[in-house]
C-alpha cells in the first residue's frame, strides 16, 4: 500500500462517493500527450478533478499546464467533442477567453482510444476558486455573482454568428425542444423515443401524466413566449465552478462547454439562476430551503449591465425559471439509466432533480422566490 487517498468525485448529494470512471493514472497520460506533441512530454499529475461524468487530471509538462478529459465513447466521441470544440474556437475568434484545444498529430481535436475519448486543453489563466466545490452550489458573493452575469453576456455577444445545427440525442447534453414546443408533451415523447435507454426506464411509469401536471401549471404561455427568442449556442452550464478567477474578482476565463448546444440567451441565463441562486442539495421534507434572489438579481444585473433587458424579458425569464432544468434532467436520466444501467440514480434524477425541482416553484417560498426577482428585476 501506498498509503495514497482513494480518489473520490461529487455524488448526487453532499457526499463524495467512488468514481464510476477510474482516475488517469501517470502512464496513461503519457501515452495520450505523446499524441499531442505540442504539450511535451508529462511530468507530473497535479489534480484530479471530482466531477462524476468523466475523468479529467491536471497535467503538467513540459511545455506548461494541461487539463487532459477521458470520457467513455458511450457519453462522448471524438466527433461529439469536436461539436464543442468548434464552439469554443468560434468563441476565442470573438475575444472571449476560454482554455486552447489542444491539436492531436493529426490534427484532430479529440482522438480515440478503445473505449475512450480524450480531449486536451491548455489551462486557461485565472484562479481555480471553486474547483473542489460541487457544482451547483452557490457563489461565495454577489460581486461574483454580478461579474458571471457579465461574464455571459459577454459570451452570448461573442457566440453570434456561430450558426451549427443543434447537437443529437447525446446522454448530458441540454436542449431546446420541448419547452418552446407547442405541445410540450409529444415533444417530450419525441425526445425519449430517441434515446432507447431512456424509453426503457420510462416504460410502464406514469410519466406522461407527471409532465402532463407541471406543463399545466407551470408552462402557460411559455411556447408564446419562446416563439420570438433568437436561437444561440449557449454555454447551458453556468455555474461558478465553469469560471477561472482574477484576483480582482472578475472572470478571467470559461470553461467545460460538455452541455453547449443550440437554445437562447433566457433558456441559459435561467439556467444559471437555477443552478446558483437555490440550494437544491438542502430541499428538506417539508419542501423548503435557502433560495436567495439576491444571487438572480446580481446576475441579472451584470448580464443587463453588457446586453440590456426589457420588461418583457424579465417575464419570460421568470416564466422560465421553474421548467429550465426539465430537458438536463431527462438527459441526466438517459446517462444513469442508458448507459451505467442504475435505475435508482435514474430515479433519483426523476423524482428528486426534475419533479422536485419544478414543484418547488408551485410552494410558498418559490412563489416567494420569483416574485422578489421580478420585483427587483423590474424596479
Amino acid at each position: 500500500m501506498n498509503g495514497a487517498p482513494a480518489h473520490l468525485v461529487h455524488g448526487m448529494g453532499t457526499t463524495l462517493e467512488a468514481p464510476t470512471w477510474p482516475a488517469i493514472t501517470q502512464s496513461e497520460a503519457e501515452n495520450i500527450l505523446a499524441r499531442f506533441p505540442a504539450a511535451g512530454r508529462p511530468i507530473a499529475l497535479r489534480w484530479h478533478s471530482p466531477r462524476p461524468f468523466s475523468a479529467a487530471a491536471l497535467v503538467e509538462a513540459g511545455q506548461g499546464e494541461f487539463l487532459l478529459k477521458r470520457h467513455h465513447r458511450s457519453v462522448r466521441t471524438p466527433e461529439g467533442l469536436a461539436e464543442e470544440h468548434r464552439f469554443m474556437a468560434h468563441l476565442s475568434k470573438a475575444g472571449l477567453a476560454v482554455p486552447e484545444v489542444m491539436a492531436a498529430i493529426d490534427g484532430a481535436s479529440a482522438i480515440g482510444e478503445g473505449e475512450w475519448s480524450y480531449e486536451l486543453h491548455r489551462k486557461a489563466p485565472g484562479i481555480d476558486l471553486y474547483r473542489d466545490r460541487l457544482s451547483w452550489t452557490p457563489f461565495l458573493s454577489s460581486v461574483h455573482a454580478h461579474e458571471a452575469g457579465k461574464a455571459l453576456a459577454r459570451l452570448h455577444r461573442a457566440a453570434h454568428g456561430f450558426d451549427a445545427p443543434a447537437r443529437g440525442p447525446h446522454p448530458l447534453v441540454s436542449s431546446f425542444t420541448i419547452l418552446p414546443a407547442r405541445d410540450p408533451l409529444a415533444a417530450a415523447a419525441a425526445y425519449v423515443a430517441a434515446r432507447p435507454g431512456l424509453d426503457h426506464f420510462l416504460a410502464g411509469k406514469p410519466w406522461r401524466e407527471e409532465l402532463a401536471r407541471l406543463f399545466a401549471a407551470l408552462g402557460a404561455g411559455l411556447p408564446d413566449r419562446l416563439e420570438g427568442q433568437p436561437l444561440l449556442w449557449t454555454h447551458n452550464d453556468w455555474h461558478p465552478s465553469n469560471l477561472l478567477w482574477s484576483a480582482d474578482d472578475r472572470v478571467s476565463a470559461v470553461f467545460d462547454f460538455g452541455l453547449a448546444t443550440r437554445s437562447c440567451a433566457l433558456h441559459d441565463l435561467a439556467t444559471a439562476i437555477e443552478r446558483t441562486a437555490i440550494s437544491w442539495l438542502e430541499l428538506g421534507d417539508a419542501g423548503s430551503m435557502p433560495a436567495d434572489p439576491d444571487t438572480a438579481l446580481a446576475l441579472i444585473a451584470g448580464y443587463h449591465a453588457v446586453l440590456p433587458l426589457s420588461r418583457d424579458d424579465i417575464d419570460t425569464l421568470l416564466a422560465l425559471l421553474p421548467l429550465v432544468h426539465i430537458e438536463f434532467a431527462l438527459s441526466e436520466m438517459h446517462y444513469f439509466a442508458g448507459i451505467l444501467a442504475d435505475p435508482d440514480q435514474a430515479m433519483m434524477a426523476w423524482q428528486d432533480f426534475l419533479l422536485a425541482h419544478a414543484q418547488w416553484f408551485l410552494s410558498v417560498p418559490g412563489q416567494h422566490f420569483l416574485g422578489q426577482i421580478g420585483q427587483g428585476a423590474r424596479a
